[in-house]
């Protein structure tokens, strides 16, 4: 019997170790609300510190009052962004004015932040067209995608337009969850702006579950950052729970691809507290409060609001007037939001083309005639 041949590839090794450059992931400050890198917080003023708390508790106020309207009936479909909000505000403070944004339907709160109102997102979530009035003020962002992964190509697209166009400080923003990386969609994007060496940041917000599937299910990768590499796109974690580590590595992201070395892939591991969606998703029944407590003790206002309370720069009356400033901000917006025009079939042809087809322009024409009696 021949002697056992010497291995010519060493497979098993390669699985073992092919994370490893990925999964360290960057953070200022930890669980507890400890400074563990001082050198990088120590880029932050104190106003800074202020105003990226002021926009977390922002978020946790939309996202509690816009639950409430979903309850009482008076919205569509709406994803809650509870316990996303340092992924979600970090990320959007890197943003500039002049940046493309594709989001996904849990980005609301960024396409706000990007120059949508808070009407406009209501509006969304009921389906009325003029949710999209942001596109017609030049508000460089489209609308939200309810496709998984979809948004993934478009931004890709429009990342080879800046680029066509010799836009200088500019780059295509687009976010997918953790359930997106499965997609064909998620591939060919990233694999398309690779090889054009587009500018375009794509961020995977991993919360844990796409849907009731939990991570470690629904893909064998250990890490989603390291997805990138097959398209040759340089990918990295971040703790998603600390908005300063989230805003830092998102600019440097930015900085990256703005200097023309094509796209890069950002991993924010976050979690989601509640529901999927509004649409009757009920977390219960896949996952337990032994699950949950873990990630809930890292929420991201509690560590943050640690560290300015500490610095004297927070405290509780401040907290809780913002949170009702703001929601009394978004109960008007929700009012504004109700009293658009009802939606006609008319309206819906109109804006189906810039320039009506012939077919379309003769419905118009009908469905206005019945709309006029």
């Amino acid at each position: 019997m021949a002697a056992k041949s010497k291995h010519v590839v060493d497979f098993a090794k390669i699985k073992s170790t092919m994370s490893d450059p990925y999964k360290k992931p960057v953070q200022v400050i930890d669980e507890s609300g400890k400074i563990v890198n001082q050198e990088l917080f120590d880029q932050f003023s104190d106003d800074e510190l202020v105003t990226l708390m002021e926009k977390m508790v922002w978020e946790r106020a939309l996202h509690e009052q816009t639950m409430n309207f979903s309850r009482q009936g008076r919205l569509g479909f709406y994803a809650p962004t509870y316990g996303e909000e340092a992924s979600e505000m970090g990320i959007a403070h890197a943003m500039k004015k002049q940046d493309y944004l594709f989001p996904a339907y849990r980005d609301l709160p960024q396409l706000i932040q990007h120059g949508a109102t808070v009407k406009e997102g209501y509006l969304w979530s009921k389906g009325h067209y003029q949710a999209y009035d942001y596109v017609r003020r030049g508000v460089r962002a489209f609308i939200p995608q309810i496709i998984i992964g979809a948004q993934y190509v478009q931004s890709a697209g429009a990342a080879l337009g800046i680029k066509k166009n010799g836009e200088k400080d500019t780059v295509a923003y687009t976010f997918t969850g953790d359930g997106g990386t499965s997609q064909g969609d998620f591939y060919e994007g990233i694999n398309f702006a690779s090889s054009f060496q587009a500018p375009e940041v794509f961020f995977v917000q991993n919360n844990g579950w796409a849907i009731s599937v939990p991570r470690k299910t629904q893909t064998a990768a250990e890490t989603l950052a390291q997805k990138g590499v097959a398209s040759g796109v340089p990918g990295v974690q971040v703790d998603g729970m600390d908005i300063l580590a989230t805003y830092l590595v998102a600019k440097e992201a930015r900085d990256f691809v703005v200097a023309g070395n094509g796209p890069a892939l950002v991993e924010t591991l976050t979690y989601r507290f509640g529901a999927h969606s509004s649409a009757g998703d009920d977390p219960s029944r896949y996952r337990t409060k032994e699950q949950e407590k873990p990630w809930f003790d890292r929420d991201p206002l509690i560590r943050l609001r640690k560290v300015l309370t500490d610095k004297k720069l927070w405290d509780q009356d401040k907290e809780d007037k913002l949170v009702a400033q703001y929601k009394d901000e978004f109960k008007e917006a929700m009012k504004d939001a109700e009293a658009a025009p009802k939606q006609k079939v008319s309206d819906f042809l109109k804006n189906t083309f810039e320039v009506p087809t012939p077919d379309v322009a003769a419905d118009i024409k009908k469905y206005e005639a019945k709309e006029s009696k």
